[in-house]
């Protein structure tokens, strides 16, 4: 769905999306690592169960709202990589397994 244009490499870190690896280039936000994860959905909605995605990717919608090593309702889009992360979507814990 989403794919990174062509660039000179860069260095990578290693963060866990929903307990998968994934090498995250640095700099990027985790909004970013998600949707190039393949991460379509975030979560979904409380009340309606509509799913969750990035719609601003500037912080002002709350979207894109993740776990990350352990603390909950962080911004995706605003906050970058770093090496050893652990990030939760709610949709590993909101959604039924496929």
């Amino acid at each position: 769905m989403y794919k990174r244009l062509p660039d000179v490499g860069g260095e990578t870190v290693a963060v866990m999306i929903d307990g998968q690896p994934f090498r995250a280039r640095a700099g990027d936000s985790v909004a970013a690592a998600l949707l190039l994860a393949g991460h379509a959905s975030f979560g979904t909605t409380a009340v309606t169960a509509k799913r969750r995605a990035p719609y601003c990717l500037m912080g002002v919608c709350f979207e894109c709202l993740v776990t990350i090593d352990g603390e909950g309702g962080r911004q995706a889009c605003l906050l970058p990589v770093r090496d050893g992360m652990r990030i939760e979507t709610l949709a590993a814990t909101t959604e039924p397994a496929a």
